[in-house]
């Protein structure tokens, strides 16, 4: 691979992490403080009921000191990428695979192949330092790649125990995003119970920033994937403020938050940018969506600027009131009647069938809406039962009825329309230098809580915008984020989302521009990233960290 490099991938591959103060004298010089007992954020008797043996365990917090703490044992670990990719991974990994070859030498790393199936199959390579030179400080997964199958099942379960007895396995460390860090616990509480000594550890990530708390400040990936996408839309906001007869719309990956989208509006100032929890906060329907931007393009019209940038979220339409109880009960009626809604016929035909198990007012809606958005809510479900709502093509959706409603206001200027989707540019993109450092943390983080045998763990590093001296590293028991939801037409236990806080100062300081920003061309051009040059241009994070930290100067 290195003979493919470019010149920048050359001077990355150079590149050396930085470790928070409490990792810099190696695992085995790491005290472990413990915490107080813990609980999950909601429904604690049932989550207790079904993690019986990892529920309740403290908060971790690593502390250097002298003296060693654990002997020198060579150690044997796993490693799983599951789900969608994030800018970041590598140096996970790379952080893993240092942490324990520092403990000692005869330690092995193993990657599974192709993410969960890799594990339950027993399809792995073993990760030598010749390899792991390959892929330091890059993006993508593609070291060992990733895969979205779920572990769920006794039988994946029990073939994973065969694959840890025959590998003689310690740990394995499964990165990826709130459903596989549920994935992770539920794995490691099934060890647990059948005495299987094999630690599991989940690492955070995920570019949507919905894996997140007091202690999971962010996702690995977030803060590259959002000034990758930033770069592209100031890009636009250039175009548009040249050219001055565009109004292009924009979605952004994220599916169950608006972190993305907020976050990218911080960093560029559009127009106009929704955010999904507002609108589901404030009730809005559809017609109130629409009507809210159209009178942005009039009002903008009327200051002779026929153009703009509108920045939509992916997940808009689920957060739309009714259009959120139509995908609910769409969810539930594929779940137990898709055959008989698939085999209906033509798209009139299956919106038909789908009609008889939903409510009317659903129905109404569904059939109101253009063909093409009605086949895209029919569209097969993700591994978890939900829509795919990255196919439901939403910003031509609102092009279409802003148009239909501009020409219900005889509107006297000409809309005219483009649509973009950024997703699958930055969830490979090179980490940025505070993605790089972090990730590696997290791993290198991973790598004590296996040498200290603590299973049902999410590796931690927090007070991300105090410098990286500073950095808390530790671990936070999966247990502790969990609640129940409905999955697949059943109740299932899952680590709760964070959604975009409406009192956040994040979204304060949005919400108090936007209107000047809608005005005005304050457009922002942040750039391609910077990797080389001053600490404070290179080094810096996004502006959602900072704004919660109170770090923006």
């Amino acid at each position: 691979m290195s003979e493919n490099l470019s010149v920048l991938g050359k001077a990355r591959a150079d590149y050396k992490p930085k470790l928070p103060l409490s990792l810099r004298t190696g695992p085995l010089k790491v005290l472990v403080n413990q915490g107080n007992a813990t609980q999950s954020v909601r429904d604690q008797d049932k989550i207790k009921e079904l993690f019986p043996n990892t529920y309740g365990a403290p908060i971790l917090t690593f502390e250097a000191v002298e003296e060693k703490q654990t002997a020198g044992m060579p150690l044997n670990v796993g490693v799983v990428l599951s789900g969608g990719q994030a800018p970041g991974g590598h140096n996970v990994i790379a952080g893993i695979f240092d942490g324990i070859k520092a403990v000692i030498g005869g330690s092995k790393l193993y990657g599974f192949l192709g993410g969960p199936s890799g594990l339950v199959d027993g399809k792995y390579i073993e990760i030598d330092r010749e390899l792991m030179g390959k892929y330091r400080n890059t993006g993508g997964f593609d070291i060992i790649q990733s895969g979205r199958t779920k572990l769920e099942s006794t039988e994946q379960f029990d073939r994973c125990i065969a694959v840890v007895k025959k590998m003689d396995l310690n740990a394995i460390v499964i990165i990826g995003g709130d459903d596989s860090n549920t994935n992770a616990a539920v794995l490691a509480e099934y060890f647990a119970a059948k005495k299987v000594k094999c630690s599991v550890i989940g690492c955070p990530k995920t570019i949507d920033g919905d894996l997140k708390n007091e202690y999971i400040e962010t996702s690995f990936g977030f803060d590259t994937a959002v000034k990758t996408y930033s770069e592209l839309i100031g890009n636009i906001e250039r175009d548009a403020n040249s050219a001055r007869k565009y109004w292009h719309f924009v979605k952004l990956m994220g599916r169950s938050a608006s972190h993305i989208g907020l976050e990218a509006a911080l960093q560029t100032h559009p127009n106009i940018c929704l955010i999904s929890e507002e609108i589901k906060e404030k009730k809005m329907t559809l017609e109130q969506v629409i009507f809210s931007i159209v009178d942005v393009v009039v009002a903008r019209y009327g200051a002779g600027k026929n153009f703009g940038v509108a920045l939509i979220p992916e997940g808009l339409v689920e957060f739309i009131p009714e259009f959120g109880i139509l995908i609910s009960e769409l969810n539930e009626a594929l779940a137990h009647n898709e055959s008989e809604i698939k085999k209906a016929g033509k798209v009139a035909e299956m919106v038909e069938a789908a009609c008889k198990h939903i409510s009317e007012a659903s129905a109404k809606l569904l059939k109101s809406l253009p063909d093409g958005i009605q086949l895209q809510l029919m569209l097969d479900r993700d591994p978890h039962g939900n829509v795919q709502v990255s196919l439901i093509e939403t910003e031509k959706l609102l092009i279409e009825m802003v148009s239909k409603e501009l020409k219900v206001r005889a509107f006297k200027g000409k809309f005219a329309a483009l649509n973009h989707f950024f997703g699958y540019e930055g969830r490979c993109a090179a980490p940025s230098n505070f993605d790089a450092d972090y990730c590696y943390s997290l791993g290198y983080a991973a790598s004590v809580l296996v040498l200290h045998n603590k299973t049902g763990y999410m590796a931690s590093v927090r007070k991300l915008t105090d410098g990286i001296d500073n950095w808390i590293a530790g671990g936070v028991p999966t247990t502790m984020m969990m609640n129940m939801e409905r999955r697949h037409g059943a109740d299932k236990p899952v680590i709760q989302k964070a959604l975009v806080d409406l009192k956040g100062k994040p979204f304060k300081y949005f919400e108090k521009h936007r209107d000047e920003w809608a005005r005005l061309e304050d457009y922002m051009f942040p750039g391609p990233i910077q990797y080389f040059g001053p600490t404070e241009v290179c080094d810096v994070t996004n502006y959602t960290l900072m704004l919660e930290h109170d770090a923006l100067k």
